[in-house]
């Protein structure tokens, strides 16, 4: 926008006790470049008195007391620090999702050590959808990021130096930072103003390696037949949290689930995981589905040497040297099939809109006849207990002879979506 007039204002998250300097810095590098307005959000344990903050911890624990009948403020002072800190990110949360759905914030950036950045992700994956900006400068940004980032977007920045007081190297790092998240606004902002209403409809579709002829055959017909918007999430357990969250969100209006094989990993022990939620929002929301089951037939572990020893003995194919992929045994399968129905039985609302289609050919790359993990008796265990766990539930189960990544089975599972659109 032209001259010096504001497009936003930028919420700062930290903890004012014990980081008020760098957050000042912070602040008043925001506001030098006289594009946003900014709002101080005091996370902190101890009381802090400056005539910048403007929101208070008390403020923080009033408003999430008044949004709960017959509560009471807790004093924090009392409270362990793991206790604290999750009582804080309750009370943030509230505040945060209340003045986003107001739209009186832009984005959010927070700075701080382990306590700080787990407040302020905490509150912003709560509070704050996916695409809002979102960014923290951490000391623990180097390391591992996801218990912070999860299945959302938000950014992190390491500090290089701990924040224990301004520096020239901070200072510069928390400048590029007042930067970042002033541009991100500015770009989401003229982002937003430049969308237009359309009627294209917003599909996700799960996929793996094992699987991607088929989901490359079904993202091409949606998109070339029907100009249908296709979102492709990696089932690699953040992939399938992911779009659960955004169904969650009301930003995908129908799903072709192809590849389920995050369920086997939450059963059976392997590192791609997405929780034992998976499989629940779609049926929740009461949005058009297609489920099947891509790559059930394997669990994901990392490098060989990482297999666990009860595992050692049974059929392991090294995907490459960071993943090794180990065969699901029938009684596996039908746990996974049992699961799936229970998910799908459970939280369904329409039935009528959820569909489950078997490829018996084969359900992976690797599962077809004479690949390494071509095992038929435990793909009918799995498609048995499906079809058994689903009886009378109002729900369609078919099977297909094809493999599931034969292009005539990913235009059934593309056309099938849209007779459920179409008919819903």
């Amino acid at each position: 926008m032209a001259g010096s007039q504001t497009v936003g204002t930028i919420a700062i998250i930290g903890t004012c006790d014990s980081k008020l300097d760098e957050l000042l810095f912070l602040r008043d590098r925001i506001l030098e470049r006289k594009k946003s307005k900014t709002l101080l959000i005091d996370v902190g344990r101890n009381p802090c008195q400056h005539d910048a903050i403007d929101v208070k911890n008390t403020d923080l624990v009033n408003a999430a007391t008044k949004s709960q009948p017959g509560g009471r403020g807790t004093d924090l002072l009392p409270l362990s620090r793991a206790e604290y800190i999750n009582y804080m990110i309750t009370c943030a949360s509230s505040y945060m999702q209340d003045i986003y759905s107001r739209g009186a914030i832009h984005g959010a950036i927070s700075i701080g050590g382990s306590c700080g950045t787990s407040l302020a992700s905490g509150a912003m994956r709560n509070a704050l959808p996916v695409g809002f900006p979102k960014l923290i400068v951490s000391t623990m940004a180097s390391g591992d990021v996801k218990p912070f980032i999860e299945e959302t977007d938000i950014t992190m920045m390491y500090s290089v130096v701990d924040i224990a007081g301004t520096n020239s190297i901070l200072n510069q790092i928390l400048s590029n930072a007042a930067g970042a998240i002033d541009g991100m606004v500015t770009s989401h902002m003229a982002f937003k103003e430049k969308s237009t209403a359309t009627e294209r409809k917003r599909i996700g579709v799960t996929m793996f390696r094992v699987t991607t002829p088929c989901v490359d055959v079904i993202r091409l017909h949606l998109e070339s037949k029907h100009n249908y918007e296709v979102y492709v999430f990696h089932a690699t357990g953040a992939g399938g949290r992911a779009m659960e969250r955004l169904i969650r969100e009301g930003k995908i209006d129908a799903v072709i689930d192809v590849t389920t094989t995050e369920i086997a990993d939450e059963l059976i022990g392997g590192v791609l995981s997405a929780g034992p939620d998976r499989l629940s929002a779609a049926a929740e929301m009461g949005i058009p589905g297609i489920v099947s089951v891509g790559a059930c037939d394997m669990v994901n572990f990392g490098p060989k040497n990482t297999v666990p020893e009860k595992f050692r003995d049974r059929k392991l194919h090294e995907h490459n040297p960071t993943v090794t992929i180990m065969r699901t045994s029938e009684s596996e399968c039908t746990e996974i099939g049992e699961f799936i129905a229970k998910q799908l039985r459970k939280n369904v609302v329409n039935p009528k809109l959820v569909e489950v289609i078997l490829p018996t050919g084969g359900i992976s790359m690797l599962s077809t006849p004479h690949g390494p993990f071509d095992v038929p008796g435990a793909d009918k265990a799995l498609f048995t207990a499906l079809e058994k766990g689903l009886e009378s539930s109002g729900i369609k189960v078919s099977r297909s002879e094809r493999d599931i990544n034969n292009p005539e089975f990913a235009v059934l599972l593309a056309e099938s979506l849209v007779s459920l659109i179409q008919n819903q």
